[in-house]
């Protein structure tokens, strides 16, 4: 049995936890399903470097192919031209803009990524795993990829289309070199029963299940009608398909063939994120030619649901394709990140509303957190000069407070880290946030600053400790997903000069009581999320 991502170890004895995107497809500027995946992938990676792990985060781009050969001629430029265009003036624009801390970015016509393609098909095609033929059948240049006649549905004239795209297939003929995917089912049942946990949710694991327990069909790794694509190295008339090119880029990215170093300490990946419309890709094919390289096959493949907007699909196609920028302009950029995986479960689709987008706003991130990180802070500086008082009348309340930050910290790092479970992750936060927001409420500081006694003081100085103390478990908590409020809060604080970079503070240890020092300076910051304004028209 082929080993999995999180069995295998490079050379130095420790594997790096490896995500990746999918690479994503050029025709276009991203929109707000593709950011989703990248800033899921951020989240999780962030995590795990909060840990205190090594880590490496790969996204990229797409670039060969039918699709992207049309929209460039449809725009009167080069292939490559219109690529480098799209790369430099959206793609990475748009992920710094939404704080995506990637290690890599590859793109399939980089010369490092196109030559080892060249190398792993042909060592396939040495081993007598590939093979000519011709095919003949419906395709979809948006999918790139031949569709089954089943999984087409009719327009109301009776026209074939894509389930995915709405669009019309086009019936192909020509002279393909096929891949011997069909060998491969056995295998791949084997492993999928020796791995429940490999594809996730469990619907997608059924799906892809069912799918090759039906029976697989070799795969056609090639095209000779154009010649946009890496070309195949023993027969230049044809270029390997876009899909085979593409999941390679998992491959060549972390070194295959030009840095074995590296390549052992990161393959496979830990975790690929992928939309569901691309599972079988990755949950079928993927495998199948890493199997029949004897290379180690990825610890999990998680799809991700679809973004929805009027009932369908958010994409270019369709015309629903969000600019993520649209709502960072209004909401900012940490709530842009922390909503999609707050308000969907990841794993299952999920609509967009600006209305939704707006009341979670308001409750969550204004009224709980922004608005109790200012009265703590408020409240210190008031009574006591903004040096953080120590806490001496400590009693059941305050113990309620730290087992709810012990419990926020155990549940979100099972969640977030191990499960994939953005939305409970943060949930428990949140329950976390609202437990203190409570407990001040009941505690009633403003009330006891008034008891000028040593005992009002003593009581007034550890509501006001337990408070900040929490304050600096969630900020901890909250890095990965609102990196910048959460540094505002950590500064704020006095945490920065006390305990030094957020970054170095280990989610793991986020619970442990008592880190803020007493005598810390807090101070009350900008507001961490401002009132919104009226919708733009």
């Amino acid at each position: 049995m082929a080993a999995t991502g999180s069995e295998k170890q490079g050379g130095d004895g420790v594997k790096s936890f490896y995500v990746s995107t999918p690479i994503y497809y050029v025709n276009d500027a991203p929109h707000l399903g593709h950011a989703y995946t990248t800033v899921a992938g951020d989240v999780l990676t962030r995590w795990h470097r909060q840990r205190g792990e090594k880590v490496w985060y790969l996204t990229g781009t797409d670039e060969h192919g039918q699709k992207i050969m049309r929209t460039a001629e449809a725009n009167d430029v080069t292939p490559q031209a219109w690529c480098d265009k799209l790369v430099e003036e959206a793609w990475k624009p748009l992920w710094e803009h939404l704080n995506i801390a990637n290690d890599d970015f590859i793109r399939t016509t980089e010369k490092r990524h196109t030559d080892r393609v060249q190398e792993f098909v042909q060592d396939l095609y040495d081993k007598d795993q590939i093979y000519k033929g011709g095919y003949e059948g419906p395709y979809c240049v948006g999918c790139e990829e031949y569709k089954l006649p089943g999984d087409l549905i009719e327009s109301e004239d009776g026209t074939k289309l894509c389930p995915i795209h709405k669009k019309p297939v086009e019936l192909l003929k020509e002279e393909n070199y096929f891949f011997k995917l069909s060998e491969y089912g056995p295998k791949l049942l084997e492993f999928y029963a020796a791995n429940p946990g490999f594809i996730q949710p469990e619907s997608a694991r059924n799906e892809v299940v069912n799918f090759v327990t039906q029976g697989l069909q070799d795969l056609s790794i090639s095209r000779s009608t154009f010649d946009w694509g890496v070309p195949v190295p023993w027969d230049e008339k044809h270029v390997i398909y876009v899909w085979v090119d593409a999941l390679l880029n998992y491959a060549t990215a972390v070194g295959y063939g030009a840095n074995q170093e590296k390549f052992d300490e990161t393959f496979p990946a830990n975790v690929h994120l992928v939309g569901k419309d691309i599972l079988r890709f990755h949950a079928v094919i993927w495998p199948a030619m890493l199997m029949a390289q004897g290379l180690p096959v990825p610890g999990r493949i998680a799809a991700n649901g679809w973004l929805m907007v009027g009932g369908e699909k958010m994409s270019k196609s369709n015309l629903t394709g969000i600019k993520p920028q649209d709502l960072t302009s209004h909401f900012g950029v940490d709530a842009y990140r922390w909503y999609f995986l707050r308000a969907i479960a990841f794993g299952s689709d999920g609509s967009f509303s600006w209305e939704d987008f707006s009341a979670r706003y308001t409750s969550e991130l204004a009224n709980d957190y922004g608005n109790l990180a200012s009265r703590v802070a408020a409240m210190v500086g008031k009574y006591f000069g903004g040096a953080l008082p120590e806490a001496t009348a400590a009693g059941d309340a305050e113990s309620a407070v730290q087992e709810g930050l012990a419990k926020a910290v155990d549940t979100a790092d099972r969640k977030i880290g191990e499960e994939l479970d953005f939305q409970g992750g943060i949930l428990a936060i949140f329950e976390f946030v609202k437990q203190v927001n409570g407990y001040i409420t009941e505690q009633e500081p403003w009330k006891v600053a008034k008891d000028e006694s040593p005992e009002g003081q003593a009581r007034l100085a550890t509501i006001l400790y337990t408070a900040a103390e929490s304050l600096r478990g969630v900020a901890v908590l909250l890095n990965s997903v609102l990196p910048d409020t959460s540094q505002k809060l950590w500064e704020s604080l006095g945490a920065e000069a006390s305990l030094g970079a957020l970054a170095d503070q280990r989610v793991q240890d986020a619970g442990d009581w008592g880190r803020l020092p007493v005598g810390t300076t807090v101070t009350k910051g900008a507001v961490l999320f401002p009132r919104l304004e009226e919708k733009p028209a």
